[in-house]
């Protein structure tokens, strides 16, 4: 049976219990002596340890099976939880985080081994106990085996389970228990062994071993075929339901203890399996795209239905228009995946920075639950990871200027994701030196992003954005953790790149805030049409502030720039057919159409020639030759087929 078809089943369950590890480590440092949180790591790294084997990944295998170990020792008090021990286990996570991700990229998965694993025997200090084969309790497969079971029978295996008894003066155990698999793998697939491959192989069992199998041929051939191999002294066969009671590897003394805790396990992976299905994100992918053709045609629809004023078709479209609306929510929601996925990675590494540091800090972590769609969360990642190594490296001081700084000796960093309206706000929040505006201007001075005059007109915050020119850096000496400001114009870039933004608050001496804002999706958005002469431009709603109609005597002038008084602000007047280069007549109209729109705490006066009304659109790339067309995020294709414009109400006003 080709393996091959279980292998994105393998990768996704890999890197759920490497995940589960990571977390369950990290609250095991806070809380040494909670042996709950044990079982649960243990349990992530036994089934991890079964499904490499089934796979054939020996290397991962091999090394989860060690980890077990040393977990089984602190789980039954051989060993106590300090600081080695958790170091080895951090270590090899990632080492097998390593081997999961070659594996998802289309190597072999092997990695060097040996040295992790030397740690862990030395921590265990004992040798490995033989394992016996006890009956327990009947115990569901874990998701994986089930998988391949299931998807085999669906080609016509039949899962079997197989107890081959050696005979007592067997000297050779495990060369038979080669023989065993040898001839089991070219009448079947073997799926489980009890106890596991390297157990077998260590002749770390009694007479007897047990196999979960499948297999096309007929159960008396496969008996038949195993008790030809020498020592063998019987063969038991027998079928196996899924929900059918299985061999584990225990050693008496643990059945007492895990019983329960794996039948509450096993329960619920069943009430939840029947509830939640895995499902290729590029089927959603295409979904999306055909569902964003299906909004072009209701637009179009929608048009024609006007144009005709046919009742019947009004109504027909109109009946289209909410049940699409109600498709369109559920198709956005099941792109959505919450911000965790990306938060789970960064304790870890907060962790191991901190060590590299010689600081103490604390991460706390908010609104993880906060959902996101796909796309942005494949690209949000790396961002954070730049704003987080900055306010370790330059944020947070060493726990001796703390202290001097009569501030406690652990830092604390703030990672927050939050819902606000159509868009998700995170921030990265630190009690740290926060940033100098001196040391900002001087070096904006030196590299003339500003004058001396200017300079003393700018709020915090714009001279907090010069952080983000290329290249632009305060820090005396470079790190190799990071220079806050080196990168944060890629950062930038980025963010706004998924229709985002990005702020700095700070207070020196106290510490900065970042606080980065996100569209929730960016396929489908909401725009107000607007004409400009013969031609039509989408603005996105979520930039717009208000419309309004203006008399020309309202326009004032300053610093050879048009403005207008909003509000008591003075807001800059910008003419988009100039900053378009639109073909037709100025402006004359004694009244004039303008879109206030914002980005951040700036704002700017859009003029054009008249609003069309909010429309929702699907937001097409305008593609690599186009690119670099200022002020355009995209384009949409209109119910009456023509093509508008989306405008980037942040490159505008920035």
């Amino acid at each position: 049976m080709d393996m091959n078809q279980y292998l994105d089943v393998f990768i996704e369950e890999s890197k759920e219990h490497l995940q589960s590890c990571s977390q369950k480590l990290l609250e095991l440092e806070k809380n040494p002596e909670d042996s709950a949180i044990v079982n649960e790591i243990f349990r992530s790294a036994h089934t991890l340890k079964g499904m490499s084997a089934t796979m054939g990944y020996t290397d991962l295998a091999n090394l989860t099976h060690h980890m077990e170990n040393v977990l089984d020792a602190i789980r039954h008090g051989r060993l106590s939880v300090k600081p080695a021990v958790l170091d080895a286990a951090f270590e090899a996570v990632d080492l097998l985080e390593e081997m999961v991700l070659s594996i998802a990229g289309g190597g072999n998965g092997k990695k060097d081994v040996l040295q992790i694993i030397e740690k862990f025997k030395k921590l265990e200090g004992t040798e490995e106990q033989a394992v016996l084969l006890v009956p327990t309790e009947p115990m569901i497969l874990d998701d994986f085996e089930r998988t391949v079971i299931q998807q085999g029978a669906e080609q016509g295996y039949q899962p079997y389970e197989i107890t081959v008894f050696l005979r007592e003066d067997c000297l050779l155990k495990a060369a038979r228990v080669f023989m065993i698999f040898e001839l089991g793998e070219k009448l079947g697939e073997i799926i489980k062994s009890v106890p596991a491959a390297d157990m077998l192989e260590e002749e770390k069992f009694d007479s007897a071993f047990s196999l979960i199998f499948v297999s096309k041929e007929q159960p008396e051939d496969i008996q038949s075929q195993m008790m030809k191999v020498s020592e063998v002294e019987r063969v038991e066969i027998s079928p196996l339901a899924l929900d059918q009671s299985v061999f584990i590897e225990k050693d008496a003394e643990k059945l007492a203890a895990e019983s329960e805790a794996e039948a509450e396990t096993a329960a619920a992976k069943v009430s939840g399996s029947s509830k939640t299905i895995r499902v290729n994100i590029e089927r959603l992918d295409s979904l999306m795209n055909l569902f964003e053709e299906l909004v072009i045609d209701r637009g179009r629809l929608e048009q024609i239905s006007k144009d005709l004023k046919n009742s019947e078709l009004n109504e027909t479209v109109e009946h289209m228009s909410r049940i699409s609306g109600d498709l369109q929510t559920i198709i956005l929601n099941m792109r959505m995946v919450p911000v965790e996925t990306v938060f789970n990675r960064f304790p870890r590494m907060v962790r191991q920075l901190a060590k590299d540091l010689n600081k103490k800090i604390h991460l706390s972590v908010t609104g993880a639950e906060t959902e996101l769609d796909r796309t942005v969360i494949d690209e949000i990642g790396d961002p954070l990871v730049h704003l987080l190594r900055n306010a370790l490296d330059h944020g947070i001081e060493t726990p001796e200027q703390r202290r001097m700084n009569g501030k406690p000796e652990e830092g604390n960093v703030a990672l927050k994701a939050y819902h606000s309206g159509n868009y998700v706000f995170i921030d990265i929040e630190d009690d740290g030196a926060g940033i100098s505006r001196q040391r900002i201007l001087k070096k904006a001075l030196e590299r003339g992003l500003v004058t001396e005059r200017e300079a003393q007109d700018l709020s915090d915050e714009q001279v907090y954005d010069f952080m983000f020119a290329s290249g632009f850096s305060t820090a005396s000496t470079i790190s190799d953790v990071s220079g806050r400001g080196v990168g944060l114009d890629v950062v930038k870039n980025t963010i706004e790149s998924l229709g985002g933004s990005i702020t700095i608050q700070s207070r020196e001496g106290f510490g900065s805030l970042f606080s980065i804002q996100l569209p929730l999706t960016l396929s489908i958005i909401s725009v107000l049409l607007v004409k400009l002469a013969n031609e039509t431009f989408a603005i996105p709603i979520s930039s717009i502030i208000e419309t309004a109609v203006i008399r020309r005597d309202e326009i004032l002038s300053a610093h050879n720039q048009q403005v207008i008084d909003y509000r008591g602000k003075i807001v800059p007047l910008v003419s988009l057919k100039e900053i378009l280069q639109v073909p037709c007549d100025p402006y004359d109209d004694s009244h004039l159409a303008i879109v206030i729109v914002k980005k951040g705490d700036r704002l700017a006066a859009l003029m054009v020639d008249s609003f069309i009304g909010q429309q929702e659109i699907v937001l097409k790339p305008l593609g690599n030759y186009l690119n670099s067309v200022f002020a355009v995020s995209g384009a949409t294709i209109l119910g009456d087929g023509q093509v508008a414009l989306i405008i980037d109400c942040n490159a505008l006003i920035k």
